[in-house]
């Protein structure tokens, strides 16, 4: 693991080859990206994935957690690693996180492949959602949460997630600062508030693929095709037998379209 902007990172691939951020969701952190970095430095990218700020092993961002901060860290990141064009690879808060700040710096992406997210101002949030951003019972929920009741947990939502994946993603629950740091981020924003990028996705006009699990309780299908929608020319393929944390679930498969799509829609390839 290295560090650029404040963030811990893992790296793969050539250095001059067109470059690939992941940015993972919660409560993970690079380490879901185990599997798809060797298979995308195979394929010639220079695929870089950080641990956002409070997870894994990157430290708390002093000024909080909030979703404001992470798309502020991720631009630091970008700028400390001398990133230019990117292509942008999200899950989950990944997406919330990401998909902003691809629409606060046009230009920054040549690709997007995005997984069980959302991006809509009427968006809702789900059950364990608003359990986090309620008062009370979100600081039980956090406080409360120990290694071996996690790891039970993530193992009944994902088959591909074993006792030391659950340990690594775990790390998000490691002291007072970083506990709160997940209710900073629950709480500190509105789906209101991406009004203003309505439509934005669309305008960037870089080629971009859906990869979604077919059976995500927390961000179903539904979302994938009103995406589909509202991004001329999205691709969509649907994993079987995966729900919402299908990188874990199907690794390889994952990897493999990810891999398909990014060399089809790498910068200088006739499409």
């Amino acid at each position: 693991m290295s560090v650029a902007g404040g963030l811990a990172y893992r790296e793969a691939g050539p250095a001059d080859g067109p470059v690939a951020l992941l940015v993972h969701g919660y409560p993970e952190s690079s380490h879901m990206w185990r599997e798809v970095l060797p298979a995308l430095a195979g394929a010639g990218f220079h695929a870089l994935a950080p641990d956002l700020a409070g997870f894994g092993d990157s430290e708390p961002d002093p000024g909080g957690g909030t979703w404001t901060r992470q798309v502020e860290a991720l631009e630091r990141f970008r700028a400390q690693r001398g990133l230019d064009e990117v292509a942008l690879v999200v899950h989950d808060w990944g997406g919330l996180i990401g998909l902003r700040w691809a629409c606060d710096h046009p230009g920054a992406t040549w690709a997007l492949a995005i997984s069980a997210t959302g991006f809509f101002a009427d968006g809702k949030w789900h059950g364990m959602a608003e359990a986090m951003r309620t008062e009370g019972q979100g600081e039980q929920l956090v406080e409360g949460m120990t290694e071996d009741g996690f790891a039970a947990l993530l193992g009944q939502l994902s088959a591909g997630i074993g006792e030391g994946d659950a340990r690594e993603y775990f790390k998000a629950f490691a002291d007072e600062a970083r506990r709160r740091g997940q209710l900073e981020l629950y709480r500190s924003g509105e789906f209101a508030e991406l009004a203003p990028y309505e439509g934005c996705l669309g305008r960037l006009g870089v080629p971009t693929a859906l990869l979604w699990g077919e059976d995500d309780p927390f961000a179903p299908l539904a979302g994938a095709h009103r995406f589909q929608q509202e991004i001329p020319g999205a691709e969509l393929e649907v994993i079987p037998g995966t729900g919402h944390f299908l990188v874990d679930d199907a690794p390889g498969r994952y990897a493999e379209l990810l891999s398909g799509f990014l060399t089809r829609a790498r910068p200088g390839t006739p499409r």
